[in-house]
């Protein structure tokens, strides 16, 4: 019965979430689950054990936090009901005494717009610490909308998730998704939403793609699909959704939340009055005090911001979208408020991971726009993540030449345009490797060949590094 596979998440270093889910023969009112984790991949020695009774109040989605575990340690774990057993999961635990770390990076992921192969490679990547899935895991819109017509993988149900119902129908399509299946039996994952887990271009409020008289109550739409994501996804849930992960002296990893916990409405324009207001704010006063102070206090030398959409100042160099608003150039103040905690005490060493825009991006942080004559000193890194498969330029313009959009990257990347931003890719997918030392961070970006077949051939790779303390990008390939 556990057509879904398995997956794992959340990892410390004592514990770490298994998940599944059990599809009921009848609607049962309960099913007990059994569930064993080993350090060995035949079980020959079993390490912990337990049961686990779940219903259809929580869609008979498993889910147990496993304590007591060791540090650093590969373990594997299966679950079993009705005398018939799941497939074997591989997680691993925070290891607080390495002195390297791998993290895979990705975002974006549209059903409709062709296959997971990019997933389908993570899965085969080795000494992986965690995956951190940065935000739109699902898409809320209903059949061939916001899609190049991939229609043998139409969304189902086929409508705009509204209803509980309906988000927990999409969650159970995307986990039924073979390649994404052995993606999370292979690695723990690390996730956050964005906005199309629930509705496009979100904030705490209301959303761009939420129209009140014809869809109901924007929180009731929001309380449904924080629910099945809760209920779907391998994620703590006793805590608040951005949170930090401590990798021993190497690194914290800092979750951040973008959407639904202090998000104002987002500016009209460059020309909107309230855009540099000060209660125009991405984190809220909350979480922005807790992101600062986790900052301040970190003991680790490199500082990994889990981020769902740009931090960087960037231009596109187009008149129709010159500007993102929705991304932290919208958000200037409270940006700058961030800009400066790092800078005057002196903190050294923040990376900026970022998903949403279905593009690659190397950045030497800095914001401040060229005419204001002022000196460009970057105070952080920032990696911009591809989109799984997700539409890329050339699929929203198809009869562009790829060889017009390499034009483009090029026109952003001159340095009297954005003369920070030292790489882009807006063509291709994929996703990114962050192997991270004492002495540098190295980011990887791997392209699969295809979207329109199964096959995780991978087409292009690309390196950037930056050495420790230098907030400078260096070509490795």
């Amino acid at each position: 019965p556990f057509y879904h596979g398995v997956a794992s998440g959340d990892p410390l270093e004592d514990k770490v979430i298994i998940w599944t889910r059990v599809s009921p023969e009848n609607h049962e009112n309960e099913i007990s689950v059994n569930w064993q984790i080993s350090k060995f991949s035949d079980f020959r020695n079993v390490f912990k054990t337990g049961t686990y009774v779940t219903n259809s109040d929580r869609d008979y989605t498993v889910k147990v936090d496993v304590e007591g575990l060791e540090s650093g340690t590969t373990y594997y774990y299966q679950f079993e009901s009705n005398e018939k057993k799941s497939i074997i999961g591989r997680t691993k635990t925070i290891n607080n005494l390495s002195d390297s770390l791998r993290f895979a990076i990705v975002s974006c992921s549209d059903y409709q717009r062709g296959y997971f192969n990019s997933y389908s490679s993570l899965a085969d990547e080795e000494n992986i610490d965690a995956v951190v899935h940065l935000g739109d895991y699902i898409y809320e819109y209903k059949s061939r909308d916001y899609s190049n017509g991939i229609f043998d993988r139409l969304h189902l149900p086929d409508k705009e998730l509204i209803s509980l119902d309906d988000y927990r129908t999409r969650h159970s399509q995307y986990k039924l998704d073979i390649d994404l299946i052995k993606a999370h039996r292979s690695h723990p994952f690390i996730l956050i939403w964005d906005d199309h887990e629930t509705s496009n271009n979100t904030y705490k409020s209301g959303a761009e793609n939420h129209q009140e008289l014809e869809e109901g109550n924007f929180n009731d739409r929001i309380s449904s699909a924080l629910q099945a994501y809760y209920e779907w996804q391998p994620i703590r849930e006793k805590s608040m959704p951005y949170r930090n992960f401590r990798f021993g002296k190497v690194a914290d990893l800092i979750i951040l939340e973008e959407r639904l916990e202090g998000r104002t409405k987002q500016a009209v324009s460059l020309d909107d009055s309230t855009l540099f207001e000060s209660n125009r704010s991405m984190l809220g006063d909350i979480q922005l005090d807790w992101f600062l102070k986790r900052l301040s206090d970190s003991e680790s030398q490199w500082k990994i911001i889990g981020n769902q959409v740009i931090f960087s100042y960037l231009n596109y160099g187009r008149p129709d979208f010159n500007i993102n608003l929705d991304s932290w150039d919208g958000y200037p103040v409270e940006r700058q408020k961030i800009a400066d905690h790092i800078n005057s005490n002196s903190i050294k060493d923040v990376v900026f991971v970022t998903g949403d825009t279905h593009r690659s991006w190397a950045f030497e942080v800095n914001h401040i726009p060229l005419e204001s004559n002022m000196p460009i000193k970057p105070y952080a890194i920032e990696f911009g993540t591809p989109s799984i498969n997700s539409g890329n330029s050339d699929e929203w313009s198809p009869n562009i030449p790829i060889q017009k959009l390499i034009d483009h990257e090029n026109y952003i990347m001159d340095p009297t345009m954005n003369p920070h931003l030292k790489y882009t890719n807006s063509r291709d997918h994929g996703y990114m490797l962050l192997d991270i030392n004492k002495e540098k961070v190295m980011a990887t970006w791997k392209y699969v060949e295809t979207l329109i077949r199964r096959d995780k051939s991978i087409k292009e790779i690309k390196k950037l590094e930056s050495i420790s303390r230098s907030n400078k990008l260096n070509l490795v390939n």
